[in-house]
């Protein structure tokens, strides 16, 4: 590893997409446009379906389980159930084995249930709490900000590599000293820096309007935002890394960011999804930096509470940007 022309790729990487006005200008407003117009569109109170968390509901046996409309999620920590009640991320907790149910006084939703529940249980013990709902658009950010992320990484570096190939540029390095380690590194570090210097100036103007939901550390959420941006830009560099057209490698970032985009969480919760979906999103980068950021946000979660998502995104990483480097091509020519 040469580090003089190890940053000579960086900084060269970073002027050229700088200079970009309409690629830098994108990555500005996007988010911040898809932010504003969510906020608008989902302002309304309540939703069409009913959430009632169930307290280890392996055994339960009652009637109230078969209600039309409502969906129930397990929960085996009560203390994270309580949590999502006081979020009106749930409507309604209840525990069979204690016979004990909680319901938030600031809900609607809640005391609606809560009529459905007693006309089948009145012998329960009622319990109650209260807090801050969490709006729609402070759920969805760690969303739309992984999926800015996603598009910036893939794209960014797949389209960058195959143009460079294309164009001969990689043929010319190959001539240099420069190993394809060093430059496939290179291409990394300087997407991590413009990822996370656009997610950061996005994140903070928009707080300044929509002042987001925040409960756990501000450097946690960037750790674990930097991990998902390592995972999604080694991605990318192994998707490009013997592409040969600007068309094919088109086809093989779709490829590999729609299942993201549908699958990871984004725009709706995978809480009662069934196995067969949460078994793939696992295997999706996005879905880990995802949940762990918004555990993060939503929860207050450590570093060691999210410490499966940040293994997980080493995990990939490493055996992506290793592939990657064995697999680049300098050439054009098949």
């Amino acid at each position: 590893m040469n580090f003089k022309r190890f940053l000579a790729v960086i900084k060269a990487r970073n002027i050229e997409f700088f200079r970009d006005r309409s690629s830098l200008g994108w990555n500005l407003l996007f988010p911040i446009l898809i932010l504003v117009g969510l906020s608008f569109i989902f302002s309304g109170d309540g939703k069409a379906v009913y959430k009632v968390g169930v307290l280890n509901s392996e055994f339960v046996q009652s009637t109230f389980m078969e209600t039309r409309y409502v969906e129930f999620i397990d929960y085996e920590d009560s203390t994270l159930a309580t949590l999502k009640l006081e979020q009106h991320a749930i409507d309604f907790i209840v525990d069979f084995s204690e016979e004990a149910y909680w319901v938030n006084q600031g809900s609607p939703n809640s005391y609606l249930i809560e009529k459905i529940f007693i006309g089948q249980h009145t012998d329960f013990k009622r319990l109650e709490t209260t807090g801050k709902k969490i709006r729609y658009v402070d759920w969805i950010l760690p969303g739309i900000l992984g999926m800015n992320m996603m598009f910036s990484c893939l794209f960014g570096v797949g389209y960058v590599i195959v143009r460079y190939r294309k164009n001969s540029v990689l043929k010319r390095l190959k001539a240099t000293p420069l190993s394809a380690f060093e430059f496939v590194s290179a291409q990394l570090v300087s997407r991590i820096f413009i990822v996370m210097f656009m997610s950061s100036v996005v994140y903070i103007g928009c707080n300044f309007f929509f002042d987001f939901y925040m409960l756990g550390s501000y450097f946690d959420l960037f750790v674990i935002a930097v991990l998902g941006a390592i995972s999604l830009i080694s991605l990318g560099l192994l998707v490009a890394s013997r592409s040969k057209s600007e068309e094919l490698i088109g086809g093989l970032l779709n490829l590999s960011s729609w299942p993201m985009m549908l699958l990871s969480g984004v725009w709706f919760s995978l809480e009662g999804a069934p196995n067969a979906v949460k078994i793939i999103a696992d295997f999706l980068p996005l879905t880990h930096l995802v949940a762990g950021a918004r555990k993060v946000i939503t929860e207050g979660a450590t570093l060691a509470d999210i410490s499966y998502h940040v293994m997980a995104l080493l995990i990939m990483s490493t055996v992506c940007l290793a592939l990657g480097s064995y697999l680049f091509s300098w050439n054009t020519e098949r």
